[in-house]
């Protein structure tokens, strides 16, 4: 398969698997926190292992090469930290009572305000602007490698799927129609492919050996960022904390053991 239908395809995984946290949370009567915040874990250490341990190093080596080893190295950790601050500058402009990473659920089927419309509404239009860059990020990381680009789309459609039901919950309980709590969700996720497609046109043209090794070190910081800002502290808040800490390890152990063996 064409590397660059197989990159969007993971992207278009990845993105649209808030479908799945809508449906979780609108056909189970109880949600087990115990396994989302293990599942979440399992993510965060999917991402920070392979962030630090193949991503940076692959990018550091790419713009040694192309830029020599002083200017290559101080260019990775740029790239590294325009990332994390991309990521963070984009938290600091959505609202926080609008804000993904800031919800505080806890019942699906719980009701939360008079105004769960506009919150459902808005927490779909911040999710999307939340997954723009990861659709970059994943279409960009699979194109140049698409055995990284597997596990990397898989960690983050498990952490699409708490916003699938941040959204879908409120827009249930305003209008008491799954079909539309559903399909907000599963809207919420496409900014992920529409991402991808912007890389594809936008960067394109310009790829080189350069590019890739910046764009690959703003992944990783990306990811990182994601990781400590999101997945452990919600995993930690609405699971035991032993939970997110055993995911955590697992999702290294299964990275690192399949990083050898491919």
């Amino acid at each position: 398969m064409n590397n660059v239908i197989f990159a969007f395809l993971l992207t278009l995984f990845a993105g649209l698997s808030t479908g799945v946290g809508s449906l979780i949370s609108l056909m189970t009567k109880k949600t087990d926190m115990r396994f989302l915040a293990t599942s979440l874990g399992f993510s965060a250490g999917v991402m920070i292992y392979i962030s630090m341990i193949e991503i940076f190093p692959q990018a550091e080596e790419m713009l040694c090469a192309q830029w020599g080893e002083q200017i290559g190295s101080w260019a990775t950790v740029a790239a590294f930290f325009g990332g994390v601050f991309l990521i963070a500058i984009i938290d600091y402009l959505v609202p926080e009572e609008e804000n993904p990473h800031e919800l505080n659920w806890s019942d699906p089927h719980k009701p939360m305000s008079e105004d769960l419309m506009r919150m459902g509404i808005f927490t779909a239009l911040s999710i999307g602007i939340h997954n723009f860059p990861e659709g970059i990020a994943t279409f960009m990381s699979a194109l140049k490698d698409p055995q990284l680009g597997v596990p990397i789309a898989i960690a983050i459609a498990i952490h699409n799927i708490p916003e699938g039901i941040a959204v879908a919950v409120p827009v249930y309980y305003a209008t008491g129609s799954r079909r539309k709590a559903f399909r907000y969700s599963f809207l919420s996720g496409l900014s992920e492919p529409l991402g991808a497609l912007l890389a594809y046109f936008l960067l394109m043209p310009f790829l080189s050996d350069g590019l890739f090794g910046i764009v690959f070190a703003a992944v990783a910081g990306i990811m990182v960022y994601i990781s400590v800002d999101e997945l452990l502290p919600f995993a930690q808040k609405y699971g035991q904390h032993h939970h997110s800490i055993y995911g955590l390890i697992a999702g290294m152990m299964v990275m690192a053991v399949s990083l050898l063996i491919l």
